[in-house]
């Protein structure tokens, strides 16, 4: 329950004006600090929904394929460099940013993931490597600003921003496929 709590606060602390504005000044504080923040507090608030919802999560997601989809879905639409114009200039976007990334992609993810098995997970972070890939080479290389609001040098950084996660995806998915992953998820009773 203490989750859900620390996922409000943070919801709320992001709605809060001074640091709305802070972190919308700058195009990669928002794709990639206050995007992620809200997605994060999605995931923290996740447990007390399942609790209080558990029915709705068990008829509709019973094998994590909906909730994963919805997230792509919902993750997709905040990286198209329009919606990120239109969050800043109409307020009802703005909102939907606050509403669909906690609700409609952190807690669908967090109780699609206990349900997926680790060949299904690597598939997640592989199609996350390429939506991430193509990302990259669209912020860094476009020869004109994709958003009316940032200027080309934000809009590169933010792709280079999306070039570290490709890197960590990259990274994780090594150390998930050649190590043995047993010793970390064995039974806690033999020890």
């Amino acid at each position: 329950m203490k989750q859900f709590w620390y996922g409000l606060a943070l919801l709320l602390f992001l709605a809060l004006p001074p640091v709305r504005d802070l972190l919308e000044s700058v195009m990669a504080f928002h794709m990639h600090m206050q995007m992620l923040l809200l997605f994060v507090s999605g995931l923290l608030m996740a447990p007390f929904f399942q609790k209080h919802f558990g029915g709705v999560f068990d008829k509709y997601n019973k094998t994590g394929l909906p909730g994963v989809v919805l997230f792509l879905v919902i993750l997709l639409y905040w990286m198209l460099p329009r919606t990120m114009d239109e969050a800043l200039e109409i307020w009802f976007v703005e909102l939907w940013k606050f509403v669909s990334l906690p609700f409609l992609a952190g807690v669908p993810l967090r109780d699609s993931w206990k349900k997926m098995s680790q060949t299904f997970e690597i598939v997640v972070f592989m199609i996350l490597m390429v939506i991430f890939s193509v990302m990259t080479y669209l912020y860094i290389f476009s020869e004109s600003t994709l958003c009316n609001n940032y200027l080309m040098i934000d809009q590169q950084t933010v792709g280079w921003g999306f070039a570290f996660f490709v890197l960590c995806i990259v990274m994780y998915i090594l150390l998930v496929l050649f190590t043995d992953q047993s010793q970390y998820f064995g039974d806690d009773s033999e020890a």
